[in-house]
């Protein structure tokens, strides 16, 4: 009797923990099918979208070397002023897993590639990085942009190993493409907001924001174009 009991229990035991092996197998395997998929169609999505702004300045530059046998100059020197998250030249602004997208991001260091979604609800940050609050994409001013730390390398997930002197490159709808270098990096807590208008010397600046590991603060970094 005894003997049966304990098989039993044993049975019980042996049934929950394959339960669970199975049940944690099934969330890696949606974490890595998750982070997978997203992570290749946000970069397809990039590409195709600074392609069009690497042939536009390359034209430029020609045209510019032609005409005044001088080189281009920084598009920082030359962008438009007014806010950019509309579409360029009045188009409609291009979309993204159903969003409205106001420019890309790349940050080479931690090897990410993203689109800037122009809203920030639940669902836009399960797709992609957002722009919260600011002056617009590559315009004079701050902008911050927020992004989820799933701690699985999407998003933002290793902003943390990000540091001053790293570059970010951002292009706009009106396939601006600026180079910006990290030049601040600290944590606060979640309702600190204090920073997001700020002076930033008549050049555009923007603020990338995500939760630490444990999700108790907010790492920020800060940027200026160059």
């Amino acid at each position: 009797m005894f003997e049966s009991k304990y098989s039993k229990v044993l049975t019980v035991i042996l049934v929950v923990v394959i339960v669970a092996i199975i049940g944690l197998l099934a969330f890696l395997g949606y974490d890595w099918y998750q982070k997978y998929f997203l992570e290749n169609e946000a970069l397809a999505f990039v590409e195709n979208y600074t392609k069009d702004a690497s042939d536009d300045n390359s034209t430029e530059n020609q045209n510019t070397a032609t005409d005044d046998n001088s080189t281009a100059t920084n598009p920082i020197d030359s962008i438009n002023r007014t806010n950019t998250v509309s579409g360029a030249s009045g188009n409609e602004m291009p979309t993204y897993r159903g969003f409205n997208v106001v420019g890309t991001i790349e940050i080479p260091a931690i090897d990410i590639e993203y689109p800037i979604l122009e809203k920030v609800s639940r669902s836009s940050l399960e797709t992609s990085v957002a722009m919260l609050y600011g002056a617009g994409i590559n315009q004079v001013g701050n902008t911050v942009i927020i992004g989820h730390n799933y701690r699985n390398g999407l998003f933002f997930s290793n902003n943390k190993r990000l540091n001053n002197g790293d570059v970010i490159y951002i292009t706009d709808n009106s396939k601006n493409r600026l180079t910006y270098t990290i030049y601040n990096k600290f944590e606060t807590t979640p309702e600190d907001a204090s920073f997001y208008s700020r002076d930033t010397g008549g050049v555009p600046e923007i603020t990338l924001s995500t939760c630490n590991d444990d999700s108790s603060r907010r790492l920020i970094l800060f940027a200026r174009a160059e």
